[in-house]
């Protein structure tokens, strides 16, 4: 289960017009503590940045699950309540449950949405969905990717020895 940090960002932007304007901006990143989600917003930042970039707060967010689409260009929060009976009471219990869901729009969020939980087991509804404030979200997986792909145009022996070795050790 991953650990989401919501990271608040501040630093001069210059605007379409050429002026220079503070603003702050917020993103998601997945890491294992307070300590670790500084650290990796500004190596995340750093490149698109010019200039100096101020961390002003760090808050945990609790999104159970992230749906990412290569069409979207928006975030949008969406509260899912999943509806289990309770047998002994007779009555139904919803547990909420938060996802962030990238879209252009609310009706595609919906979609998108409607979508991944199509598999699902459980009843569910979807009492609402909102556009988040999140400008982009870092995940861990797409960081170990990177360095997966460096790693192999560095050295492609290594990663051929290493999926040997772990080949002999599915045989085993």
């Amino acid at each position: 289960m991953n650990t989401w940090f919501e990271c608040k960002v501040k630093y001069v932007k210059i605007g379409t017009d050429g002026k220079e304007k503070m603003v702050s901006e917020n993103y998601l990143i997945d890491a294992v503590s307070f300590t670790e989600a500084e650290s990796r917003i500004n190596k995340e930042l750093e490149p698109y940045i010019s200039g100096e970039f101020t961390v002003t707060n760090i808050k945990m967010a609790n999104f159970s699950e992230l749906v990412p689409s290569e069409n979207g260009d928006r975030w949008f929060k969406c509260k899912v309540a999943f509806i289990t009976l309770d047998e002994e009471k007779g009555i139904e219990k919803r547990s909420n449950t938060y996802m962030l869901v990238q879209a252009n729009n609310v009706k595609d969020a919906y979609e998108f949405l409607q979508k991944a939980l199509s598999d699902t087991v459980s009843d569910y509804e979807i009492p609402a969905i909102q556009e988040s404030p999140l400008m982009d979200v870092f995940t861990y997986f797409e960081d170990e990717l990177e360095n997966k792909i460096k790693r192999q145009k560095l050295n492609p022996a290594e990663d051929s020895d290493e999926a040997e070795f772990e080949a002999q050790q599915d045989d085993e």
